[in-house]
């Protein structure tokens, strides 16, 4: 309910159609549907809602115009996120890599890198542009020169490449889909013997431009992100040398240049063609996911976290709160924008046969009236919580009895929501078609997609939320085709399909949120080990998430860190997690991963959850 309304602040006049209004929380699940509902409730009331445009709670300011190659590397985070969590590439940022694997690596890094320059050289005969062929002639004797520092590698390693080494399948496909590319062999673009003009010249080295530019912005990106793990105290990580040429100035100058020439190449191109150009920038990033995977390694890793999941001795419970952990609005807001938008316009036209209830003018001052009511109560629990001494050392112990403070808040506020009438009369029917366009977070369905469908996983989904109405979730959830959730939420009083305004309470703080986990996992069989993974964004569900053998935190709520760190609780960005975890592998020994440990993960989106647990 926190969250709960943000139009109510900003109400306009009571007659005024609520479904015309563009409230962020609008239902709206994917692009199949129109760009506006006509929504018709079960009592006869309509409206539109219209359909949101993102999947995100709060959309940054609209950003200067982007390139097309940094619009393609922002829309595409999902590949480059399970890069990153590639074994090969924790293992080289974690500095435990075998020797034996960077070289066979190395190796087929000469391979592709032939390629690339030679792809470099083909698109600098087709630019037209002199001040194109400049640059992109630097490009060519940058990847030289990265060739000869190759040498330089393997000879501080103390081995030495082989004079002929045979490229593996993935730098193979990799290599010929590079050249082809700057061949012409594009769906759409003339045979190279057919470029009669040097526009179709310049379009074919923007398509060449395409297919690079994802290779060097996530190679610039890598070094980045590596060199946060060359900590002195640790010693001198193996791999120093490769990171500081990849974090060095003058390649992520070079990374930025391939961008900026592309985008100067590609400045004249029609939509359709941009369109070819971000299908090789996502064909190329997917190749290069695949070389990391072709590396063979031959030692444990922490990820995928699925990697070791045997299902007949392993069982994986994976649990997630809702409301703004799977989706970008609260449940409590669409329950009260279908209780306005089905409220009758006054009292006195009501039939003798319905639930009586407010008017949809009253409802909207009382939905406004409790929301603001709950914010001020809500925000002085939490700062009374942070006026105990703060803890020197994580207390889980602490943690649950100053959060027995907010449960018993969270439930007077539940009964004061029952109590004034505001959940009468709503239509299970209504609710159901609500639910079904309800948005969900980017990667959120998919990723439950996948591990139900994972036949390798023996896997249960439980979903604990505060939200007042099951049927709501189990329609979201029905509707994305994942059936098998199983979900614990509080449940609507209903009377021939009309809400009395009652729920059966089930799940209403963070106290009752830990004891329906413990309460699932003892009556699971004791006959395989469980590992328990907990996703969710707010305070309430702190206790779960440092119960569960690995914590993980989605979203950015304030109030969650800082009771959290009030009381010894760690965040800790989640690939910098995995890294810390990998060092941790000796000898193919690791000591897992284990609750109660003071450290919660952070992560900005669904797609880092999906890498680090399921993988590419």
């Amino acid at each position: 309910m926190r969250k709960l309304l943000c139009f109510l602040k900003t109400s306009s006049p009571p007659q005024l159609n609520l479904f015309s209004q563009p409230c962020a929380f609008l239902f709206s699940r994917s692009s199949h549907f129109p760009r506006s509902y006509d929504f018709t409730s079960a009592t006869g009331n309509s409206g539109k809602f219209p359909m949101a445009s993102s999947a995100t709670v709060k959309l940054p300011p609209a950003p200067i115009e982007e390139g097309i190659g940094r619009r393609c590397w922002i829309k595409l985070k999902k590949e480059w996120t399970q890069a990153l969590y590639t074994p090969f590439v924790v293992c080289l940022a974690a500095g435990n890599l075998k020797l034996d694997t960077f070289r066979h690596y190395i190796a087929q890094d000469v391979h592709f890198l032939r390629a690339f320059a030679q792809a470099y050289e083909m698109a600098e005969e087709c630019a037209d542009d002199d001040d194109a062929k400049v640059g992109i002639c630097e490009l060519r004797k940058n990847v030289l020169e990265e060739l000869k520092m190759h040498n330089s590698f393997v000879q501080e390693w103390g081995f030495d490449l082989p004079k002929e080494s045979t490229p593996n399948a993935a730098t193979v496909k990799y290599t010929d889909f590079l050249l082809a590319t700057a061949s012409g062999k594009i769906e759409g673009v003339k045979a190279p013997g057919k470029l009669a003009t040097p526009f179709e010249k310049t379009k074919l080295a923007a398509y060449t431009l395409g297919a690079m530019t994802p290779c060097m912005r996530l190679y610039a990106f890598l070094g980045k992100e590596f060199q946060l793990f060359l900590d002195a105290n640790e010693g001198i990580h193996p791999y120093k040398k490769w990171i500081n040429n990849y974090s060095s100035e003058s390649f992520q100058a070079a990374a930025l240049q391939t961008e900026d020439l592309l985008d100067k190449l590609s400045v004249s191109l029609t939509g359709e063609e941009l369109t070819i150009i971000e299908k090789l920038y996502h064909q190329a990033l997917k190749l290069e996911i695949e070389f990391f995977l072709a590396q063979p390694l031959v030692q444990r890793t922490v990820v995928p976290l699925s990697k070791e999941h045997n299902p007949a001795e392993h069982c994986l419970m994976l649990f997630s709160d809702f409301d703004l952990t799977c989706t970008v609005v609260d449940s409590s807001a669409v329950l009260a924008e279908i209780a306005i938008i089905t409220a009758p316009k006054s009292d006195q036209n009501q039939s003798g046969n319905e639930l009586a209830r407010m008017s949809s003018a009253d409802l909207r001052t009382m939905w406004g009236e409790l929301s603001k009511l709950y914010t001020e109560e809500y925000e002085q629990c939490i700062e009374s919580i942070l006026q105990s001494n703060t803890v020197e050392k994580f207390s889980y112990e602490d943690l649950r009895n100053a959060l027995e403070q907010l449960s018993e808040f969270e439930k007077k506020a539940n009964l004061r929501v029952i109590d004034s009438g505001v959940l009468k009369g709503l239509n299970v029917e209504d609710i159901k078609r609500a639910g079904e366009r309800l948005i969900l977070q980017d990667g959120c369905a998919s990723f439950l997609q996948s591990v139900i469908k994972n036949e390798n996983l023996n896997t249960n989904i439980h979903i604990l939320s505060y939200c007042w109405c099951r049927d709501l979730i189990s329609s979201a959830f029905k509707s994305g085709g994942l059936d098998s959730v199983n979900i614990h939420a509080n449940e609507f009083i209903y009377e021939n399909s009309i809400s009395t305004g009652a729920i059966i309470k089930k799940v209403e703080s963070p106290i009752d949120k830990i004891q329906a986990f413990t309460n699932i996992l003892e009556k699971c069989s004791k006959d395989r080990k469980n590992l328990t993974v907990y996703i969710g964004d707010s305070v309430g569900d702190l206790l779960c998430l440092l119960e569960a053998d690995i914590g993980i935190v989605i979203g950015s709520s304030s109030s969650l860190r800082r009771v959290g760190s009030h009381f010894g609780v760690s965040f800790i960005p989640l690939f910098p997690g995995v890294i810390e975890k990998q060092k941790q592998v000796i000898d193919e020994n690791f000591p897992g991963w284990n609750g109660r440990s003071g450290i919660l993960y952070t992560v900005s989106s669904w797609a880092e959850i999906h890498a680090f647990i399921l993988g590419s």
